[in-house]
């Protein structure tokens, strides 16, 4: 359902960076060693790229049913690897399927599960450079649909389990590798597996976070996505008897619902902050000048600064990050052009700050549009959990820390909060601490996850892999 964004994608990513920070210009120099330096054992990095180019080729989008075969396939990788047949479960659900992975551990301790999905939105051939679903190298890009979201991240993920099989590795915990395979669209793999795993101790998801990089590939910041908005959409509706529209009365379905989305466009709902958020800011006003970069930090110490609110409020980029939003994205009203609206229906989609419930939010829009003749209800098959933020555990910033470092030492790792939904929100809903934790770098303009001619950098692929070692191993081990 979604995939990594920058945080404050119009603001500091999508203009480049004109100020780095001190901070991250001191990792340069390790940039350029680094990518002389092979981190990750050269079989590995081959296998990685065959494995994500043959992931492209499965059309895993809802209602193909190849989410079965593509989970066969890479359940065949981690068996060549040395995985036993009890250790690995494809499991197939309706069109689509989960597949489950063990590196058994020995000791009782809770599980360290690594999440991913392998299913992909849909793509038309014909709007496309290349076939979306054939894996094209060019120009140092993997193309193709899923190439970002998030077939490389499985991708990823399959092959350092393969690797820590054949190095011997012996965890303590279990390390369970699991993809759902609905992600994008009912999360119904998703909660099948939150629910069967809710006693884990620890998630990582290689959706939901990355680093970011300049214009000219000098990294920025690492985000690890540490909490999610709950998604929800509400219908508004207005019922009228109707009549011949040569005897207009007042009572009118469409003006009442245009008067009620009017209340609803003016409304703000109350300022949230959190521990996830206020460091986002203070990270952020590094990266920007003025006024906003004030608000930022002024927020960040008192988020009840109402000169701090209402700057970063003028920024859509921002918005989000300062508590709930609602807003009205679909209309449908009236039955025939010479007649009087017998109904008129808006769409409201709601992007629910952590730990709000669904229906208060509900019960705020009814009282916000205050008119008896409204309806105002959920569209249940829309809504996911509501799941509370995850803590900025020490033991796996300090994970990260190491893992970053070992591409740029020193930079800066900012957590955030995602308006989107992905795998960890379930998971978290069930109380399994949760974090986004993926090892690639991209630059804003290289950002085409969902969208026509989906890439991902090639020479991300070695560092990736040694992120995910290094986070393997560390939390595991």
């Amino acid at each position: 359902m979604t995939h990594f964004h920058f945080p404050f994608p119009d603001g500091i990513a999508k203009r480049g960076l004109a100020v780095i920070s001190a901070a991250a210009a001191l990792v340069f120099a390790a940039d350029a060693f680094a990518a002389e330096t092979h981190l990750t054992p050269p079989e590995y990095v081959t296998q990685a790229k065959d494995i994500l180019k043959k992931s492209i080729g499965f059309k895993t989008v809802e209602g193909f049913g190849n989410t079965y075969a593509y989970a066969e396939y890479l359940a065949g990788v981690l068996k060549d690897a040395g995985y036993a047949d009890k250790d690995i479960e494809v499991t197939k659900m309706g069109d689509t399927a989960t597949l489950v992975a063990w590196l058994r551990g020995d000791s009782a301790e809770k599980p360290l599960l690594l999440s991913g999905h392998m299913d992909v939105v849909a793509a038309d051939p014909k709007d496309w450079e290349r076939d979306p679903f054939t894996a094209v190298e060019e120009n140092g890009f993997i193309y193709g649909r899923g190439a970002s979201d998030m077939k490389f991240g499985v991708s990823m993920l399959v092959t350092t389990m393969a690797r820590l099989k054949r190095e011997g590795f012996k965890p303590k915990r279990d390390v369970i590798l699991v993809l759902s395979g609905d992600e994008e669209t009912a999360m119904a793999t998703t909660a099948k597996l939150a629910e069967r795993f809710k006693d884990a101790g620890l998630l990582l998801n290689a959706d939901g976070a990355s680093g970011a990089l300049t214009h000219d590939n000098q990294p920025i910041a690492y985000y690890v996505q540490g909490a999610e908005k709950t998604y929800a959409d509400f219908k508004i509706e207005f019922t009228n008897p109707g009549g011949h529209s040569s005897e207009p009365r007042a009572d009118n379905a469409i003006y009442d619902l245009a008067r009620a989305l009017d209340k609803i466009a003016a409304y703000k709902f109350p300022v949230e902050s959190s521990e996830i958020t206020r460091e986002s800011f203070r990270e952020a006003a590094k990266h920007e000048s003025g006024e906003v970069a004030k608000a930022m930090l002024d927020f960040a110490d008192n988020p009840k600064d109402k000169k701090a609110i209402k700057t970063l409020r003028a920024h859509p980029e921002y918005v989000g990050q300062l508590g709930t939003t609602c807003v009205a994205t679909m209309l449908k009203g009236g039955h025939a052009l010479n007649a009087l609206p017998q109904s008129a229906i808006a769409d409201v989609n709601c992007r629910i700050w952590p730990g709000v419930k669904v229906e208060s939010v509900r019960q705020t829009l009814a009282k916000v549009i205050d008119d008896p003749k409204a309806s105002v209800t959920l569209i249940e098959e829309s809504s996911t959990p509501e799941a509370p933020a995850s803590p900025m555990r020490a033991d796996v910033m300090a994970a990260v820390r190491k893992a970053v470092d070992r591409r740029y030492p020193g930079l800066p790792i900012v957590p955030y909060m995602s308006a989107g939904a992905s795998d960890s929100l379930y998971f978290r809903y069930h109380g399994v601490d949760s974090y986004g934790a993926s090892g690639l770098f991209m630059r804003a303009e290289d950002e085409f996850a969902h969208g026509l001619n989906e890439r991902s950098p090639v020479d991300q692929i070695d560092g990736a892999l040694d992120h995910w070692h290094v986070m393997i191993t560390t939390l595991a081990g």
